[in-house]
């Protein structure tokens, strides 16, 4: 990594400005969040499993942390603030793409890994115990990547050019790793701050988590905690415009018993609306599956969903009933399972 720090004459680093930088017309803000408990819940989860839990309540732990702002704007120390981690133990560092270094496109761990641990002499030997790296967009924009745990520089491996440190990997804001966007300083030179800098550095994007592809009807298998995720959360598009499109016959598993329950979507019904009402009360008014439910509320916990088969929209009734009746005897879900007719 060349080394981009900013020196006086006499040789020695000139301390990175704090943040200056002109208001963005694009920052998140918290006006219409709701209030929380936020030193309660950093209490109540080890630090190790924050990260993991902050995607559900990120909005509201950032207007209840760090420094107030009247006009609602979200920055670095507001999420840092939200994990627990102290500024004073941070270095934030902004990586940018050269031929001769970080690649576009090549940033797995290890390529990261090894572009952050080399540094040049000028780069201090001493630096905080956690590294939060960015990668450099268009701009000042950056997107959070992950972090390091720096264990000190390894001072055997120094050359007449470089210096190495010991860094290994954290799960701090891991929740965070790809979706977080910041706005750097105007001096974009200065490519490594220290946690109190960088704290003021302003959120301009925080992206959904990445979506997750629909992995085609024979291979669909949830349980009830997935089946309602899939329903409701966004991440879960391509599942419900697939679904909201077929006909068809699927199954349902008691896995606490090993019966089964063979059912369809039909006519102007489809699989998702199907299973949308399985969702809300936990037995789709199937005779069986209320009796379950009247035994114990949450039974419908132990159930499992898969697709037998998939009809188009257009696919005669008749048809879709043939096949509905075809599964229930080769599975004789009516003699050993849940159908009932």
């Amino acid at each position: 990594m060349d080394d981009h720090f900013v020196h006086s004459e006499d040789g020695t680093t000139v301390p990175a400005s704090s943040c200056d930088r002109a208001d963005p017309p694009n920052r998140l803000t918290q006006a219409s969040l709701e209030n929380f408990d936020v030193r309660a819940a950093l209490q109540s989860d080890p630090v190790k499993r924050r990260s993991n839990r902050l995607h559900r309540h990120l909005p509201r732990l950032l207007c209840m942390t760090s420094a107030s702002s009247p006009e609602g704007d979200l920055t670095l120390g507001h999420v840092m603030s939200a994990c627990g981690i102290d500024p004073a133990e941070v270095l934030v560092i902004r990586h940018t793409y050269n031929d001769d270094g970080l690649r576009r496109g090549e940033t797995s761990y290890e390529a990261v890994w090894a572009y952050a641990r080399e540094q040049g002499l000028r780069f201090n030997g001493k630096q905080p115990r956690l590294w939060l790296n960015f990668l450099a967009e268009s701009g000042r924009r950056c997107r959070y990547w992950g972090a390091f745990e720096n264990g000190g520089e390894v001072s055997e491996e120094q050359t007449d050019s470089h210096r190495y440190f010991d860094l290994r990997p954290m799960t701090v804001m891991s929740s965070l790793a790809n979706r977080l966007v910041i706005e750097w300083s105007k001096d974009t030179i200065n490519w490594a701050k220290k946690g109190a800098s960088a704290a003021g550095f302003p959120i301009v994007e925080i992206a959904d988590p990445d979506v997750v592809s629909f992995p085609g009807y024979d291979s669909v298998l949830l349980s009830r905690s997935e089946l309602r995720t899939m329903l409701e959360d966004s991440r879960y598009e391509a599942w419900r415009t697939a679904l909201g499109a077929v006909q068809g016959i699927y199954l349902i598993t008691d896995t606490s018993t090993g019966k089964q329950y063979v059912g369809k979507a039909d006519g102007a019904e489809r699989i998702l609306s199907r299973w949308t009402a399985y969702a809300r009360d936990g037995h789709g008014n199937n005779k069986a599956l209320r009796e379950l439910k009247g035994a114990d509320a949450e039974h419908s916990r132990h159930f499992q969903w898969s697709i037998l088969r998939v009809f188009g929209p257009s696919t005669p009734t008749a048809e879709v009933d043939k096949a509905e009746a075809h599964f229930k005897r080769a599975l004789m879900t009516r003699q050993f399972g849940l159908n009932r007719n």
